[in-house]
């Protein structure tokens, strides 16, 4: 990797002070540089988890546009997703977090390619179908737990009940267990909350965590693979494709990802949306008069609008350029998704919320390529069966509070937000 010295943009990304507080304060920050500098050279970003530097790490390259995003996400022979660069986190993270946390997030192929078709060979039609039957009934349930009328958090009565329940039916976590499970993939996302955090170090939390939840999963996979069930992980256990089958490390480190990141797109988009729909009730009408016709094109903007992961990065393989920038081998770009959800080059009228929007190349699953989200279209279900359930049974739900949001450069999230009904 080069070693040239070159000056650090005069926009700080890399601060965890610029990732307090609520989304729309940063978008004048990412206007201007898709504006003026849409590649520009960042100071290597801080962490909490880290307490010194890394004094080899000299920085990165931020892509702040949904061109070079989408560009660079579908170029897996250019750029790495792989641990032996240190994963796709925007800032360092210990290498035995990744080892643990990441599965096939921060692996190139070969093995990339193997574990996920090993994985995807699981999701069957038939298992697709009972998994949106279970949504369905699952959202419904939710609703009803709500009542005829009152005041919740609607995060905690609502958006993070959802996804977690999917995942513990479909991987078949037993009922005892799912408030572990829950608790251990909140402390992932939610270590750098000092509300969360208490007076616990980072770090620490972070290991406990997944200590938990490979302890789980370790024992899940050995149920499973004595006694099989009709679940994902009895899937797993046996799935095996070109002769390939996972080791209960790799179902481990895979359980660990599902918990994380299919909670928190679900959960995420769903408050992001109930809010954007009480700010854009011109939006919400327009649903309620034609759901079945609209809810599809909405939900993919409900996803736009709240682009629920904020960042990923890669790393370059071998020299290249962007933008007739060279970058050399070894150094770091990171994606900002919500900058390129807000481009104007892609979307008209990008901080209007649109409904109707068509078409809708958003990047909330990723910019294409080899790691677009392999849970997309479970995703997409919740979201259609929530919102389903909330507006037609709660059509004058309505915010009754200013959102508090999640600090980070990773999770676009929404802490609490009150709701009436």
């Amino acid at each position: 990797m080069t070693t040239t010295l070159r000056p650090y943009d005069p926009i700080d990304l890399s601060s965890l002070t610029f990732w307090q507080g609520p989304p729309a304060d940063r978008e004048p920050v990412f206007d201007q540089l898709r504006r003026e500098r849409p590649l520009s050279w960042h100071r290597p970003a801080e962490s909490a988890l880290l307490p010194e530097p890394d004094p080899d790490d000299p920085g990165y390259w931020a892509l702040v546009t949904h061109a070079d995003i989408v560009a660079v996400s579908r170029d897996s022979d250019t750029w790495s997703s792989g641990m032996q660069y240190g994963g796709v986190m925007m800032e360092s993270v210990p290498e035995e977090i990744l080892e643990m946390a990441h599965s096939i997030l921060s692996m190139d192929s070969p093995r990339h390619t193997t574990l996920r078709k090993v994985i995807a060979s699981v999701f069957t039609p038939r298992r697709i179908k009972l998994i949106e039957d279970q949504i369905k009934a699952q959202a419904a349930a939710i609703v009803d737990d709500l009542g005829e009328h009152g005041e919740v958090d609607l995060v905690e009565a609502v958006s993070a009940r959802l996804p977690m329940w999917t995942i513990s039916e479909m991987i078949g976590v037993p009922e005892e267990e799912r408030r572990v499970v829950t608790d251990a993939a909140n402390a992932m996302v939610c270590w750098n909350d000092p509300d969360f955090l208490g007076d616990n170090d980072p770090l620490q939390m972070m290991f406990d965590s997944l200590l938990i939840l490979h302890g789980r999963a370790y024992d899940f996979c050995q149920a499973r693979a004595a006694h099989p069930q009709d679940d994902l992980i009895s899937a797993l256990v046996t799935a095996e494709v070109d002769g390939a089958k996972l080791t209960f490390e790799e179902i481990a480190a895979f359980f660990v990802l599902l918990s994380v990141a299919g909670n928190d797109t679900t959960r995420q988009t769903t408050s992001h949306g109930v809010l954007a729909l009480d700010r854009h009730p011109d939006q919400k009408k327009l649903l309620l008069a034609d759901f079945e016709g609209r809810i599809g094109p909405a939900v993919e903007e409900f996803v736009r609008w709240g682009t629920p992961v904020l960042t990923f990065r890669r790393t370059a393989h071998k020299d290249t350029e962007i933008r007739g920038q060279a970058i050399a081998a070894g150094e770091k770009v990171v994606m900002f998704y919500h900058s390129a959800n807000r481009d104007g080059a892609v979307f008209t009228d990008p901080y209007t919320l649109d409904i109707t929007r068509n078409p809708n190349p958003h990047v909330g699953f990723g910019g294409g390529g080899a790691h677009f989200c392999l849970g997309s279209n479970v995703a997409r279900t919740q979201l259609r069966a929530i919102f389903d359930q909330l507006l037609r049974r709660l059509p004058d739900l309505q915010v009754s509070g200013e959102p508090e949001y999640l600090p980070g450069n990773f999770i676009n999230g929404i802490k609490r937000l009150s709701v009436r009904y």
